[in-house]
């Protein structure tokens, strides 16, 4: 089974989605494009003590082996050679500036190793997954840091209590309505939520509506993208194609054309 996947239990599943482990042969295709989300991701790669991302024009950045993907609203391209043995850890959204103690929208769009966020055991932590038996010891590994990690590491309640509403529809909602009911004011609701998510509350209501594109549409043979638009909140189909061309770097259709197995990674030729 090349995907181990395990979703803590309580305190940890206010803060992280999963904890996944993956250990296959190498893809027949060099390159992917991932499309962007608003839940950071720490991923080790157990292969080589390297990651790597390119841009357009497939210039490289290279980091360690242990690094953070922060949030993101612009794709990115990733090398499938490195993409064999690999733990990762998902954040939800906002969660992991407590944990690093680390303002998200200073990182927003990049990849930071992660020995530039985290200290004591944290640097050692990729030497014990290379030391573990197999999947399942390393998801219980990276369980266990996390535990020790957790502290008092939580979202600002109204940060929290925002996510949830903006989760609720795929309506983009008055942000000065969500900041009222969070008792704060526009300007000081914007401010703590970019620090904590990594973007404003509009933008990530609009990636979170594109998001729900995506998970609707993926694996169909045949898309009804002007139902799609409307399920989804757009106005039309050119506002939906607009808005999934400024996330993705692709049209609807060349995703559909091009999809894989999961939906975030899109194969390239």
């Amino acid at each position: 089974m090349p995907l181990l996947s395990l979703a803590p239990p309580p305190p940890l599943d206010a803060l992280v989605e999963s904890i996944w482990d993956w250990q296959d042969a190498p893809r027949a295709h060099r390159f992917e494009r991932m499309l962007p989300s608003p839940r950071p991701q720490l991923i080790f790669n157990l292969a080589e003590d390297e990651t790597r991302v390119y841009d357009e024009a497939f210039g490289v950045r290279r980091n360690a082996g242990a690094a953070l993907d922060a949030p993101s609203h612009r794709s990115f391209v990733i090398d499938t050679a490195e993409q064999v043995a690999v733990t990762g850890i998902v954040f939800r959204a906002g969660a992991a500036a407590p944990f690093f103690r680390e303002r998200m929208d200073r990182i927003v769009n990049s990849h930071v190793d992660l020995d530039a966020l985290a200290a004591g055991d944290a640097r050692t932590l990729r030497l014990r997954l290379l030391e573990a038996a197999d999947g399942r010891q390393r998801l219980q590994v990276v369980h266990a840091w996390l535990l020790r990690a957790l502290g008092n590491a939580r979202p600002h309640p109204a940060v929290a209590h925002a996510l949830r509403l903006f989760d609720a529809s795929p309506e983009i909602q008055r942000i000065g309505a969500i900041a009222a009911h969070c008792r704060m004011s526009p300007r000081r609701f914007g401010e703590l939520f970019r620090e904590q998510v990594g973007m404003s509350p509009k933008r990530y209501a609009r990636l979170r509506r594109f998001r729900r594109v995506v998970a609707q549409v993926h694996r169909q043979q045949a898309v009804d993208w002007a139902g799609v638009a409307v399920d989804c909140g757009f106005h039309d189909q050119p506002h939906l194609a607009h808005e999934f061309r400024a996330f993705s770097g692709m049209t609807p259709g060349e995703y559909a054309r091009r999809q894989g197995r999961w939906p975030d990674h899109v194969p390239l030729p």
